[in-house]
């Protein structure tokens, strides 16, 4: 965010200090949903679930929502409400899911919409980062191979260290003394340190007029990345579960929005959930006070600078390689989570947010070379989320012979092509007629297939 213009008063008074409200709130409750579930099974190996900020929705927040309000409005107090406006929405549709989750689950196929955030952390995540490893190629790709080998092959640290905090506190001390950091860095980050208490603001209400009028081509990344969040954490849940502790995934889709909400209040920004560290918690034994001890340590964190001080201090060589995992995890756990025979339709879906990514680098500062790519990649990636739901799906049904549902999905295509959902910079009515065309043209081609196999099946029986 400060890298994107946000101020420091607004990132680390505002934003940190909304989150860490959300994180403590959370964390609390969910250790009191352990300690329910303790007493009504009479146990005392409870594991509380792990709660926190969403990684792959914190990612498209900041560079599908924070970026682009700051791009169109220039001013960040602006568009600080918008992105809290962003959240309380996210947070709404969180609780929403505990009412229909399990109809969307049915209804949306899983390899396109884990395929369109594999292309976000393919190209945005780890793609960016792995570039910026390798500005400091010495310290980068040490602290890449630390990474690896403690948290792929599963390698000990040296005194039982997490594999990702000593990476980056050896991969810290080799940038200064290599002076590959600026030393005048550890002023800066302690300059850092201060009192930033979470005060109250409505700032959001003001977010909801903009992101509902001129910013409201943000929804196309926000309402996705919503739906995947609450699916997120009723697999969580459904994990802890099949490690032996049955949570409410209701419940845990209604704390999860509320919390997100509650931070919203406070300047939050970012979305909320069950993560997975609820079944490595469970693995080592964890119960419902480490729960307790990750809402306060944030918290604590927040209001006396210490996060700002270490973003100031930790190089981004250091940090980068993290995400590098980070990023590499969420494609894996893509190709890992659905059928094979629906991978075409995930790497299909992972094209559009490369487009996006191409062109947020390039429209701007280089449109020659962009055009020297192709002329459609502005074009494809607009929209870049909504867009890769749509391919996925449609090649998913194509390989279930669910063309129907594909002639569907097209149709749907050319109406929000034709409103400006995708393959349009902002929505306004038939900006592209080509794609509408296109979408209605597939749809007509898919149809025709269907009564093709209606007629192959017919054959058969006969």
């Amino acid at each position: 965010m400060l890298g994107m213009g946000y101020p420091t008063r607004i990132v680390y008074g505002m934003v940190i200090p909304g989150a860490a409200i959300s994180v403590l709130f959370g964390n609390l409750y969910y250790a009191h949903m352990a300690k329910k579930l303790a007493i009504k099974e009479n146990r005392t190996d409870v594991t509380a679930l792990a709660y926190g900020i969403s990684t792959p929705p914190m990612f498209i927040f900041l560079f599908g929502v924070l970026k682009p309000a700051l791009d169109i409005t220039g001013d960040p107090d602006v568009a600080i409400t918008i992105a809290m406006a962003a959240a309380f929405l996210a947070g709404s549709i969180e609780m929403l899911g505990s009412i229909i989750g399990p109809w969307l689950i049915n209804k949306l196929p899983r390899a396109a919409m884990l395929g369109a955030l594999a292309g976000v952390a393919f190209s945005v995540i780890a793609g960016q980062m792995f570039f910026h490893t390798f500005e400091a190629p010495v310290i980068g790709m040490f602290v890449m191979i630390i990474i690896f080998v403690g948290l792929l092959a599963q390698k000990k640290m040296p005194f039982k260290i997490p594999a990702s905090l000593f990476a980056i506190i050896i991969g810290t001390v080799l940038a200064y003394v290599t002076k590959t950091a600026d030393i005048s860095a550890i002023g800066e980050g302690m300059s850092h340190v201060g009192v930033y208490l979470p005060l109250p603001t409505l700032g959001f209400i003001k977010g909801f007029k903009l992101l509902f009028g001129p910013m409201i081509g943000l929804l196309a990344a926000l309402i996705p990345i919503s739906v995947y969040n609450f699916i997120e954490t009723m697999n969580n849940v459904e994990a802890m579960d099949a490690a032996g502790d049955a949570y409410d995934v209701r419940e845990a889709q209604l704390v999860d929005g509320f919390g997100t909400i509650i931070g919203t209040f406070f300047g939050g920004v970012f979305p909320t959930t069950v993560y997975l560290a609820s079944v490595s918690s469970k693995w080592l034994g964890g119960g419902r006070g480490y729960s307790i001890l990750n809402g306060i340590v944030f918290f604590v964190a927040s209001t006396f600078g210490v996060i700002a001080a270490m973003a100031a201090i930790i190089p981004l060589q250091v940090v980068a390689p993290v995400l590098v995992f980070v990023g590499i995890s969420m494609v894996a756990q893509t190709f890992s989570s659905i059928p094979e025979k629906h991978y075409p339709a995930a790497i299909l879906a992972m094209f559009p947010y490369l487009a996006n990514y191409l062109s947020t680098k390039f429209a701007g500062a280089a449109p020659d070379a962009l055009d020297a790519v192709s002329p459609s990649v502005v074009a494809l990636g607009q929209g870049a989320m909504f867009t890769a739901i749509i391919f996925g799906a449609i090649l998913v049904y194509i390989i279930d012979n669910q063309y129907k549902n594909a002639a569907i999905t097209s149709l749907i295509a050319a109406l929000m092509a034709a409103l400006g959902f995708i393959h349009a910079p902002q929505l306004t009515f038939m900006h592209d007629p080509q794609f509408v065309i296109a979408y209605l043209v597939v749809a007509a081609t898919l149809i025709a297939f269907s009564f093709a196999k209606d007629d192959d099946e017919l054959i058969k029986k006969e």
